[in-house]
């Protein structure tokens, strides 16, 4: 007999938590990462002074019920970027979560473990976090269909919150049916609509420096839409993708000091190198003139973007700045990655509106093509995704 692969996906494994009914999930297994609320279980949050510190759930979080409800069964927790403040996949509390498609290249984070869980076929689907990208990037490494969900469509009651105004439920899948299944399971009720408007944000599409990647995604939309040329389309003269990314640092930094600030200073947990800079850069955070301006331009790129694509337009971007990068690469060129990375991963996640990335090869490399859409059409995207996909 063959030896299991160990991709290093769980931090428990074999929970095993029944479904609650019969529905449209029966027979299907799903993963969560580590900070979900399941009862009788004790998160950790990717960090283990955390989960000494922390008590045992007494109930499972709303949307780990729904999916029980459902006819779901979970398997077990996920690692996941210490206190979900990364975009790498790699902590350093955990043996490394191995990319099935790339062995040699990172998971991508923060939900690294859960989709690697779905990459390695140990479940069908599973649930992440989506703050900054952290459930579309790990996808896009991955190979996955990934959704980050309009913001507050889906309660974040029972789940460890990081930046409340940017968090998401999201999930990953390895077809876009069983993404859809689970949107059906989790999204509130939505009347369908046909794209009539589909735009390529010109700013976007000229981040991606390798002529390979872009032809593979320029490619697939061609496919997509035979014949049609597309529209391109710009961010207003102020809003640029280096704005929105800062916009995005500083309020993010800002609310996860809120929402840690107090712990880590109580319990003085061990981070890794990137995630300790981070939140002692946070913890200098102050709602000064940068943050007001940070919070103004949130609010106009919202008003932008959601009048843009409405409820009948669709916004075509790549979900990250090209395949997974090395895991031999230098800390200085993971940060550069990451800074790239965020200035996509901000123009769906600084408007609140949903994303779906879908996966591509190129030259044997997981890459992502992205779907961005109006502002609570997140029925309406797994729909179309679900009905375009070409395999």
């Amino acid at each position: 007999m063959a030896k299991q692969v160990d991709f290093g996906a769980f931090v428990v494994d074999g929970l095993n938590v029944t479904p609650l009914n019969r529905g449209p999930l029966d027979r299907l297994t799903f993963a969560a990462k580590d900070i979900f609320a399941v009862k009788g279980h004790t998160n950790s949050a990717g960090n283990p002074t955390w989960e000494k510190t922390h008590e045992a759930a007494s109930q499972h979080a709303p949307a780990i019920h729904r999916l029980l409800e459902n006819g779901a069964r979970l398997r077990g927790m996920t690692v996941t970027d210490e206190l979900m403040y990364s975009i790498k996949g790699d902590n350093i509390h955990y043996p490394p979560t191995i990319n099935p498609r790339n062995p040699d290249t990172f998971s991508g984070g923060s939900s690294s473990g859960s989709a690697v869980a779905v990459a390695s076929e140990a479940v069908d689907f599973a649930l992440g976090t989506d703050t900054g990208g952290s459930v579309r990037i790990p996808s896009s490494y991955c190979g996955l269909y990934g959704i980050r969900p309009s913001h507050g469509l889906i309660s974040l009651e029972g789940v460890i919150p990081l930046a409340p105004s940017f968090d998401t439920v999201g999930w990953m899948a390895r077809d876009p049916e069983i993404l859809a299944a689970v949107g059906d399971c989790l999204l509130p009720e939505q009347t369908l609509e046909s794209y009539t408007s589909i735009y390529l944000l010109s700013e976007a599409w000229d981040l991606i420096q390798s002529p390979s990647v872009k032809e593979t995604l320029l490619h697939y939309i061609d496919l997509l839409f035979p014949g049609k040329k597309l529209e391109t389309c710009h961010l207003p003269e102020t809003v640029t993708l280096d704005r929105l990314a800062e916009t995005f640092r500083i309020l993010q930094g800002w609310e996860a000091w809120q929402s840690h600030g107090s712990w880590i200073k109580e319990n003085h947990p061990v981070f890794g190198r990137d995630i300790a800079g981070r939140f002692e850069a946070a913890s200098k955070m102050k709602q000064d003139d940068a943050y007001r301006q940070a919070a103004q331009l949130k609010t106009l790129h919202s008003k932008y973007m959601r009048q843009l694509l409405g409820q009948s337009s669709l916004l075509i971007i790549p979900t990250t700045y090209g395949p997974a990068p090395s895991r031999n690469a230098t800390f200085e060129e993971g940060e550069k990655v990451r800074a790239q990375t965020m200035k996509l991963t901000c123009i769906a996640g600084v408007s609140g509106l949903p994303q779906v990335t879908i996966p591509l090869m190129d030259d044997g490399r997981p890459v992502g093509l992205s779907f961005v859409s109006g502002y609570g059409t997140d029925r309406q995207l797994l729909e179309f995704v679900r009905k375009t996909a070409v395999r």
